[in-house]
C-alpha cells in the first residue's frame, strides 16, 4: 500500500464533468489524520502507520490509551487505524494526512461497515425468490422452501442460506474512481456508492487491484 486515509461518510450527491455528464458519487470526510505511531521491524516485527482520526475528550479515553498517545505527544483521536505502506521513512509521528494524499482520477478501495439490517428473511437476505401467490401456495409466499432431501443425509447442510442477522459486516469495494478533491474542507467525492451508513468510518486506501 502507498497511501490510505481514514474518513466519515457524509452521505452521496451529483456533480458535472466538463461534458455536462452527471456523475454519482458519495463524499467523505477523509482527514486531516495524524501518524499516532509508526512500528519498525526491529521493535514489532513489521512495518506501519497507526492513523488517528476523529477528536475525542481526554476524559473519553481509557488510561492505557491516554498513556499511548501522551508517549507520542498525539492528542487522543477516535479512530485508530494501520496502514502497511510501502516506505515509512518519509512519514513521522504528529504528520498530519489531508484530503490532498489523493487526486482526482486515482483509484481507491473504501473498506467500511455495511448497513444492518437486524433479523431479515431470505428474500431481502439471499435475494431468493418468491413462490407463486396463485393456487394454494397459502400464506407462505415469501419462506425459504425446501432445506433439501428427507432420509439422506437427514439434516440440513452447514451454510444453507436461511434467514438470519444481515449487514454489519466489513465490506470492500474496490477500484473506484475520485472524482474530485476538496482540500479547504477535506473532502473526497468518489465516484459510485461505498459501503456503510451516513456517518459511517471508512478507510480510504490506493488500488490493490488497479
Amino acid at each position: 500500500m502507498k497511501k490510505g486515509l481514514i474518513g466519515k461518510k457524509i452521505g452521496m450527491t451529483q456533480i458535472f464533468d466538463e461534458k455536462g455528464n452527471v456523475i454519482p458519487v458519495t463524499v467523505v470526510e477523509a482527514g486531516p489524520c495524524v501518524i499516532a505511531q509508526k512500528k519498525t521491524i526491529e521493535n514489532d516485527g513489521y512495518e506501519a502507520v497507526q492513523v488517528g482520526f476523529g477528536d475525542v475528550k481526554a476524559q473519553k479515553v481509557t488510561k492505557p490509551m491516554k498513556g499511548h498517545f501522551a508517549k507520542n505527544n498525539v492528542a487522543p483521536k477516535k479512530v485508530l487505524k494501520e496502514f502497511r505502506l510501502e516506505n515509512i521513512a518519509d512519514v513521522n509521528v504528529g504528520d498530519i494526512l489531508k484530503a490532498d494524499v489523493f487526486a482526482v482520477g486515482d483509484k481507491v478501495d473504501v473498506i467500511g461497515t455495511s448497513k444492518g439490517h437486524g433479523t431479515a428473511g431470505s428474500i431481502k437476505r439471499w435475494n431468493f425468490s418468491r413462490l407463486r401467490e396463485s393456487h394454494g401456495t397459502g400464506p407462505v409466499a415469501r419462506h425459504a422452501g425446501s432445506l433439501g432431501a428427507c432420509s439422506t443425509p437427514s439434516r440440513v447442510y452447514k451454510g444453507k442460506k436461511l434467514a438470519g442477522h444481515y449487514g454489519v459486516d466489513r465490506t470492500t469495494v474496490q477500484n473506484l474512481i475520485i472524482a474530485k478533491v476538496d482540500v479547504e474542507n477535506n473532502l473526497i467525492a468518489v465516484k459510485g456508492a461505498i459501503p456503510g451508513p451516513k456517518g459511517g468510518i471508512v478507510v480510504i486506501a490506493d488500488a490493490k487491484k488497479a
